[in-house]
C-alpha cells in the first residue's frame, strides 16, 4: 500500500497528511480554500472555533522546532482541541522506550491526532500505518523527505499575492539537497499548475536527477532569479550535511545570498519568502529579509490558518461515516 493509499479513504478523502506528493488539485485547493476561510479567526476578539471541541491533539516532536511546533499547538487550540505536547528529551524514549511503545502508550490515553516531527524519513508514515483507525497523523517534517504543511502554507502565501498559478514563476534558492521544504513546495506548485519552477543552487547542493521533480535547474542566480514572481530562500541545513559541500558560509552568501541587487533581477512586485529560521548574512541580507517585499512573517501567520484547515479536514473526515460525502 502506497503513502497515497494510506492518506485517503475509499472516497478519496484526506485521513492523514503525510506528503503532498500524490494528492490531487482538488485536495490542495480544499486545504487552501479552507485556510482562507479560517485566516480571519486571528482577528476576532475571541480567537476560537468549536470545530475540534472534545478532541485531543498530541504533538510528538523528536526534532527541535519553534515555528512549526508553536503554530500547530496554536492551531489546535484555536479549534478548541485539548493539546498535549510531549517533551521527547524528558520522555521515556531516553530510557530506551521504542517509538512504537511510546505511541501505543499515548494512544491508550484516547487521543485523536498525532502531529509528528522526526529526524528519520518515513517516520510519520510508519506511525500512520500502526495507529488505531480513528487517529489522524500529520507529518510536521520527517528527515529530508517531506514537510507538507510548510509546503502548503508557502503555496497559500504565494496564492494570496499571486492568485494565477498558470503564469506563476518561482525560484527556490539554496540547499535543495537537504530541504524537505523544497520537495513539498515543488510538489504543491506542480499540482497547482505553476508555469515555471526553478531551483537555484551550487551543484553540490542539488539532488541527483532533480529535474525529475518537474523543475528547471540554474547554477547561476543571475539567470535563475530573472523575471520571477516569488523567491523562496532556504536555510543551509548544516546539521544534515556530510562532507565539505560548501567552501564557507561567506562564500555561499557572496555567490547565492539574496541581496537587494539580486532581488532587482526578479519582477518589481516579486515577493521574498523563507521557511525559517533565517541565517542573516548567509542566505539572505537583512535589508531584504526586513524589506517591503518580504512576506516571511506573513508565512508564519498563514501557517496557523493552513494547519487549522488540515486538522479540521482530516479529523472531520475521520468522524464522517464511510460513504458519506461532505
Amino acid at each position: 500500500m502506497s503513502t497515497a493509499d494510506i492518506q485517503l479513504d475509499r472516497q478519496g478523502r484526506l485521513l492523514h497528511f503525510l506528503t503532498v506528493e500524490g494528492l490531487s488539485h482538488r485536495h490542495l485547493t480544499e486545504i487552501l480554500d479552507t485556510a482562507e476561510s479560517l485566516r480571519g479567526v486571528a482577528e476576532r476578539r475571541v480567537k476560537k472555533l468549536p470545530t475540534l471541541h472534545g478532541k485531543t491533539v498530541v504533538n510528538l516532536f523528536f526534532e527541535a522546532s519553534t515555528r512549526t511546533r508553536t503554530t500547530f499547538e496554536l492551531a489546535a487550540k484555536r479549534l478548541s482541541a485539548d493539546v498535549l505536547t510531549l517533551n521527547i528529551a524528558q520522555s521515556s524514549t531516553v530510557k530506551g522506550e521504542t517509538l512504537l511503545d511510546t505511541l501505543q502508550n499515548i494512544e491508550a490515553m484516547q487521543c485523536d491526532m498525532f502531529v509528528v516531527r522526526h529526524q528519520q524519513s518515513g517516520a510519520a508514515e510508519f506511525i500512520a500505518r500502526r495507529v488505531k483507525p480513528h487517529i489522524a497523523v500529520l507529518n510536521a517534517g520527517d528527515g529530508r523527505h517531506a514537510h507538507p504543511t510548510q509546503g502548503m502554507l508557502d503555496a497559500f502565501t504565494i496564492r494570496r499575492h499571486k492568485p494565477d498559478f498558470r503564469n506563476l514563476e518561482v525560484a527556490i534558492v539554496g540547499d535543495i539537497l537537504h530541504s524537505r521544504v523544497a520537495r513539498s513546495l515543488i510538489h504543491a506548485l506542480n499540482i497547482l499548475g505553476a508555469a515555471d519552477i526553478r531551483v537555484v543552487a551550487p551543484r553540490t547542493l542539488l539532488p541527483i536527477d532533480v529535474e525529475n521533480l518537474g523543475v528547471r535547474v540554474f547554477l547561476d542566480p543571475r539567470e535563475g532569479l530573472r523575471g520571477v514572481d516569488a523567491v523562496v530562500m532556504l536555510r543551509l541545513q548544516k546539521e544534515r550535511m556530510e562532507g565539505a559541500l560548501l567552501p564557507t558560509e561567506q562564500e555561499f552568501f557572496r555567490r547565492y545570498g539574496l541581496t537587494e541587487e539580486r532581488l532587482a533581477l526578479a519582477k518589481p512586485d516579486a515577493i521574498v519568502m523563507h521557511p525559517g529560521p533565517i541565517n542573516r548574512g548567509v542566505e539572505i541580507d537583512s535589508r531584504v529579509a526586513d524589506g517591503p517585499r518580504s512576506v516571511i512573517l506573513e508565512q508564519v501567520t498563514n501557517g496557523i490558518a493552513v494547519r487549522m484547515a488540515i486538522m479540521s479536514i482530516t479529523l472531520g473526515n475521520h468522524a464522517r461515516p464511510a460513504g458519506e460525502n461532505a
